[in-house]
């Protein structure tokens, strides 16, 4: 646990796709014909956690729908590339229009994935991680498999690991608590 919370710890940009990850992968469509997604509240407060200690988010999905733009919206997510099947180099385009500034290459990049389109992107970054319920291929190419399956709360995971290596947790929690912010996160 201690070598992935490390490498959680040089996370500068988590990267995530919706159907599978941010939603269960479900698409319902009602008798109009409109689609509706659900999505993990615990997701939400993890998104924003990150923002609160300047850790950036992105997502990249093969779908273009509004509800997308709504939640990414609603939870502060940073960047938003739809509608692209090329997932590799979605995130290559991505990585190239940020700011030099950042520095933020691959290698500092989170991906969270769950199905072949995924893989090339979840291989080049620094840290991949799929959820349970994911494609196989895609689990034995990642780096940390969720507890929770998509669209429950596995991203929540991330982002809690990725506050632990980056040494912000025990804070992130106090400001939900009336407990007294350690000097050191526990890592264990």
């Amino acid at each position: 646990m201690q070598d992935l919370i490390k490498k959680a710890g040089q996370v500068k940009l988590l990267v995530m796709d919706v159907d599978g990850i941010l939603s269960n992968g479900q698409i319902i469509y009602d008798a109009n014909g409109v689609e509706t997604k659900a999505f993990s509240v615990y997701d939400g407060v993890g998104v924003k956690s990150l923002a609160r200690y300047g850790i950036l988010t992105a997502i990249i999905t093969g779908r273009s729908s509004s509800m997308v733009d709504k939640r990414a919206t609603e939870i502060g997510v940073d960047y938003i590339v739809q509608g692209r099947d090329d997932k590799l180099v979605a995130l290559n385009e991505l990585l190239a229009s940020l700011d030099p500034a950042l520095h933020i290459t691959a290698a500092d990049c989170a991906y969270m994935g769950d199905d072949l389109p995924d893989i090339k992107a979840m291989q080049t970054v620094g840290f991949a991680a799929t959820v349970p319920n994911a494609q196989a291929e895609v689990i034995n190419r990642s780096d940390m498999v969720t507890t929770r399956a998509g669209g429950t709360g596995a991203v929540r995971e991330v982002c809690d690991l990725i506050l632990k290596g980056h040494g912000h947790y025990q804070d992130f929690i106090a400001h939900y608590t009336l407990d007294e912010v350690k000097n050191q996160d526990d890592l264990s």
